[in-house]
């Protein structure tokens, strides 16, 4: 898996609901080290400092620095002052909910076009580059994303952005995968954090998902899933996977329309009696 005391930079920590927090989580399980970003120290008083899932000490604990990725400076230096880094996590997005989501794809607000481009996607690339030199064995980038083939309601231009991100993650893949480093994506499900609160009707997003992912999708509980598939990307059971989108999305992602009443995922209690029913003991793990 990751490193054991290899350093691991997260990017993209709002609180502790956050997914890069239990990404961060993950890669401390298995011994690398973690340096999460906050954009700045603003939002980090707001969301973090705010939050009542850690206490004080758990907070302290975190070894946290500020990164606006939408300042080229301020990525280089962040890089510049860690020095060699095992693998990067860009668990970055952001889109102005009153212009580029909600009903009516159509906007007028160009400056929120660029700016939420900016962040959700060229950010990336910007990333990349400082990090690259400082990944001196090789090592990997991972970025988070969303299912892009489909158009989804009210998700809009974050729906078009994330489509750009995954062109971004191949092209960045073929550019630097000659210096060892792998560059990869995650599309998860939809998962409850702050940053998705802010998405207009995001239940609705959660209920689609009930209709069509095969396994059963706990949009608080399955960012665990998504943090051991981080794992594993950034880890050395990985070295020959590049450019791809990995979906960790209770297989959502190849279902057409909605399940059938008999392929909707059993309840535990469902579960359970059909083991029984075949002879079988499920042990709690």
């Amino acid at each position: 898996m990751v490193q054991k005391d290899g350093l691991y930079v997260i990017m993209g920590l709002l609180d502790a609901d956050s997914i890069a927090y239990a990404i961060g989580q993950e890669i401390q399980r298995w011994g690398g080290q973690v340096v999460y970003t906050v954009q700045n120290e603003r939002l980090k008083r707001i969301f973090f400092d705010r939050s009542d899932k850690l206490t004080a000490e758990e907070k302290a604990a975190l070894r946290i620095e500020f990164c606006d990725v939408t300042k080229e400076v301020e990525v280089r230096d962040l890089f510049e002052r860690l020095g060699p880094v095992c693998g990067v996590v860009h668990s970055i997005a952001f889109a102005n909910p009153k212009t580029c989501l909600g009903e009516n794809i159509f906007t007028n607000a160009v400056d929120d076009l660029k700016n939420a481009f900016h962040i959700s996607c060229a950010s990336l690339a910007t990333v990349a580059h400082y990090a690259l030199p400082h990944l001196k064995n090789g090592g990997a980038i991972l970025a988070l994303t969303f299912e892009s083939r489909k158009a989804f309601p009210f998700y809009n231009w974050m729906g078009v952005n994330k489509a750009a991100l995954e062109a971004l993650v191949r092209a960045l893949a073929r550019q630097y995968g000659h210096q060892l480093v792998r560059v990869n994506a995650i599309s998860a499900g939809p998962l409850l954090t702050k940053a998705a609160k802010a998405i207009p009707h995001y239940s609705h997003l959660a209920r689609v998902w009930r209709k069509m992912s095969p396994l059963p999708w706990d949009v608080m509980e399955d960012k665990t899933e998504v943090a051991n598939a981080a794992a594993f990307l950034l880890g050395n059971l990985s070295k020959k996977i590049t450019g791809q989108i990995i979906y960790v999305d209770g297989g959502a992602s190849i279902v057409g329309g909605d399940l059938l009443p008999q392929e909707r995922p059993h309840g535990e209690e469902e579960v359970h009696a059909l083991a029984e029913q075949s002879g079988l003991t499920l042990s709690p793990e």
